[in-house]
């Protein structure tokens, strides 16, 4: 979504527009049923092609689950240098997508291609969700707690991964973190009362984290500690290898984030990696966020955790050690 155009449309119908940077739009077809959409693509974050393209599924599917929604069709997009590249790079590509929309429960039903200079690939994606159950970014309530459900780090290893940094155990770890579904963590987390949701991509952790504050009037603390971090994230921020996106997005946080003079700075640029397909960020009550992880982490999503808190606003990000 391009932040700096506002294209705004008003219809009975349409419940979530592009006014707060949700992560989907939202129509309402009927009283107890609503279409969810969303769209997502980019060029590849990893060398493996069959890689590349479940991580690309991954990350579309995740905005249907940060609504509370069940995606039910998938439609391919896709821009490939078809006179540069082996066709049979296209097909993994493809393979790897079918096969994690397959694993998401929905269906691929077709989709665009065209010659394109550099590879992409992603996905449209709709989903479906009772009109009075699909998730917002804006309704954090004071008291409530943050949980996140993947770690942080993709952004510089696959940073690192492009420079020729990452060992093959690392490209694994952040293959395998970016190509997992948040369909188990949305699954879990319906059985509790979640006031508000993002999944952390391309903003970060501070920048997701700052349009839920905004659209909700809150402010957020968060534990630094306690954020989960992929552990080849630290030595890559050392290394220098940082994506543009985390140094924009640490910049576009400023004016609004308070650091706590104890967190250094490797984990300040961590906190805004531009990541994709990242975790879910969940405000819950607090009476109910440890019993939500242990579920969490019963299911397998083994590293969710608490990592801060609700509180009243003005609007701000407060960080913590």
């Amino acid at each position: 979504m391009l932040a700096s155009v506002h294209l705004t449309f008003s219809h009975p119908q349409l419940r979530v527009s592009m006014e707060t940077m949700d992560d989907a739009g939202v129509y309402v077809l009927r009283d107890d049923l609503a279409i969810v959409q969303t769209v997502d693509y980019f060029t590849p974050v990893v060398d493996d092609p069959y890689a590349f393209g479940q991580i690309a599924a991954a990350n579309a599917l995740s905005d249907i689950y940060a609504m509370g929604a069940t995606p039910v069709t998938a439609l391919n997009i896709v821009g490939f240098p078809i006179s540069k590249l082996p066709k049979a790079w296209l097909a993994a590509i493809l393979e790897g997508g079918a096969d994690k929309v397959r694993e998401a429960g929905a269906v691929l039903v077709g989709g665009h291609s065209i010659d394109d200079g550099d590879p992409k690939y992603g996905l449209a994606i709709t989903g479906v969700a009772h009109p009075d159950e699909v998730w917002r970014n804006t309704g954090a309530q004071p008291g409530d707690a943050l949980i996140l459900t993947k770690p942080l780090g993709a952004g510089v290893i696959t940073t690192g991964i492009k420079r020729g940094l990452a060992t093959e155990d690392e490209i694994s770890e952040v293959t395998r973190v970016m190509a997992h579904l948040n369909r188990t963590a949305a699954e879990t987390a319906r059985r509790f009362t979640v006031h508000a949701c993002t999944d952390v991509t391309g903003f970060g952790l501070l920048g997701h984290a700052l349009e839920m504050a905004r659209g909700s009037g809150v402010s957020l603390t968060i534990e630094a500690h306690a954020v989960p971090m992929l552990a080849a994230a630290r030595r890559m921020v050392e290394l220098g290898a940082i994506p543009g996106g985390t140094r924009r997005n640490t910049q576009h946080v400023a004016p609004w984030t308070t650091y706590d003079d104890a967190v250094a700075e490797t984990v300040r640029t961590l906190l805004a990696d531009s990541i994709t397909s990242g975790g879910l960020l969940l405000a819950v009550p607090a009476v109910e966020a440890e019993v939500l992880v242990r579920a969490l982490r019963d299911a397998g999503e083994r590293e969710a955790t608490v990592i801060g808190e609700v509180g009243p606003g003005p609007v701000r990000l407060h960080v913590m050690p």
